[in-house]
């Protein structure tokens, strides 16, 4: 007679060897399952698209895509969409053979090397946590017209504070907590975007749609050329967010098949939710010659009193204040998760409080401390200083970008072959260099043309410069402390259970120190 237990109840959801599946994988990979495994397709694509979120983008920066280059700036969204899709397959095509937490300086790290991850990871590290500040930042002024406070500096200040540290609260909940605020998220952005676009293409059109062929004037004596390449900003800052979805790997279940959807579905579905709510805003607009001139510095504001009066326009910055909450909440979890793999090889000062995991909520405190006070400090810095600080964000984000998509180029130089679920195939080299093309392009395009605080030579060349401090720092703490992979034994695979991962390049064993990164 058999002695084995009955079967228990397990979610219908997915096969009952899923988890083991998933574990078994990221113990081949070098990694013990400490995170919790509980996403699906839907709850990772929640993650990536209030990431992406195209109501905090189009909403923080409308008027100045306008004002700078157009109405012609729409045209923006589909070319950085098509390059950011060049990246997204790139991304995909990693993360599936990857599955890491820490996405970035994971993939990196195996496609290239230690060293050049680690200096991939500190880039984009820190571009995240001042892309939080970036988020929050803005936030005071769709809340206090909503909740009837005043707009100030103290006020700007303290919202962002208390939003950031409130996410922070719901990060170190547990990933159960993220996926449903995240679902809600969506929820507002599907609202505030989709349906608040139709609305106003249907209903509250005071433009032609040839608008958005002209410029009508915009850029003046720096051409139209110069004009449009800086109103690229607003497309640039809205299509990432997308790799949050293999930030997040190791609580995803079936990773390797569900990442790179999920992936798609946040570009694709943002760049349709984009469209529609810039080209309803476009034709909105019920005084161009007032955005262009200056006149009107609140296109957003003047659209919504004009086509939802008092009561809808109040539902709607309910919509946008939700929305930008939404987006520190996804960001900062990626953050946190950078922070954490970064901290479990061992490579960071303070790796053994930043890795540490809670037993209760399966989150690591100490990094979900680094992504929420990090950011909070950045907002308590005088109003010129937080404005140049943001700007690294976006180029920041971008180099880190570019990392992995030349990383892959060098792994298949060297003889990579991809053996995740998602495989590019033939069409590897042209996506890879068609990607750097268009990333190396967009770098050089927000270093000589994102908008600066003033006229001085600091101000003028603030993003190379911001980018060179944070790439110097990185480089002094590589030579200086000279970090080295040490998994720490309660988060790495006993040796019999791991076998070495190939690269193409080289095996690495994941139980054992690598070389010095």
């Amino acid at each position: 007679m058999s002695t084995s237990p009955p079967p228990t109840a397990v979610e219908p959801v997915e096969p009952v060897g899923q988890d083991a599946a998933d574990a078994a994988q990221l113990a081949a990979l070098g990694y013990r399952q400490q995170l919790t495994r509980a996403l699906g397709l839907w709850q990772n694509f929640s993650v990536g698209f209030t990431y992406l979120s195209p109501l905090v983008g189009v909403y923080s920066l409308f008027g100045y895509g306008l004002a700078t280059g157009g109405p012609v700036f729409f045209w923006s969204i589909p070319i950085v969409l098509i390059g950011q899709g060049l990246v997204m397959l790139t991304f995909a095509e990693a993360s599936s053979q990857y599955p890491i937490a820490g996405g970035i300086y994971q993939w990196t790290k195996r496609l290239v090397g230690p060293r050049y991850a680690w200096l991939s990871g500190w880039m984009y590290t820190w571009a995240l946590l001042i892309t939080i500040t970036s988020v929050a930042f803005p936030i005071a002024g769709y809340a206090g017209p909503l909740l009837g406070y005043p707009v100030n500096h103290a006020t700007t200040v303290l919202t962002a504070v208390v939003v950031i540290v409130l996410c922070g609260a719901v990060n170190l909940a547990g990933v159960r907590r993220l996926a449903f605020a995240a679902t809600a998220g969506v929820v507002a952005e599907v609202v505030g975007t989709v349906v608040l676009g139709l609305y106003l293409l249907f209903f509250h059109r005071h433009q032609g749609i040839s608008v958005i062929g002209h410029n009508l004037g915009a850029g003046g004596s720096g051409g139209q050329v110069g004009a449009f390449l800086a109103a690229t900003l607003f497309s640039v800052w809205i299509f990432f967010g997308f790799e949050a979805c293999g930030d997040i790997a190791e609580e995803v279940k079936d990773p390797s098949r569900k990442i790179p959807r999920a992936m798609s579905m946040t570009l694709a579905v943002g760049g349709l939710a984009t469209v529609i709510l810039t080209l309803g805003l476009l034709l909105a607009v019920p005084d161009m010659g007032a955005v262009l001139s200056g006149k009107d510095t609140n296109p957003i504001g003047t659209i919504l009193d004009a086509s939802l009066g008092t009561v809808g326009a109040k539902f709607a910055l309910a919509l946008i204040v939700l929305g930008f909450i939404s987006c520190v909440l996804a960001i900062q979890a990626a953050a946190t998760r950078l922070v954490y793999s970064f901290a479990r090889d061992g490579v960071i000062a303070g790796s053994r409080v930043f890795s540490t995991i809670h037993p209760k909520f399966h989150m690591p405190p100490g990094a979900i401390a680094v992504a929420t006070v990090v950011p909070a400090g950045i907002t308590l810095l005088p109003s010129a200083s937080v404005a140049r600080i943001i700007t690294f964000a976006v180029v920041g984000i971008y180099l880190g970008f570019q990392s992995v998509v030349l990383a892959s180029a060098i792994a298949r130089a060297r003889g990579w072959q991809p053996s995740g679920a998602f495989r590019l195939g033939r069409w590897g080299w042209a996506v890879n260099l068609l990607g750097l093309v268009y990333g190396v392009t967009a770098i050089i395009v927000l270093s000589i043309k994102t908008p600066a605080s003033g006229t001085g030579f600091f101000d003028r060349w603030l993003v190379p410069i911001s980018v060179g401090i944070v790439l110097g720092a990185g480089i002094l703490y590589l030579l200086i402390a000279r970090p080295r992979e040490h998994i720490r034994d309660d988060a790495r695979v006993p040796a019999q259970a791991a076998e070495p991962v190939a690269t193409g390049t080289e095996s690495i064993e994941p139980t054992e120190s690598t070389e010095s990164a």
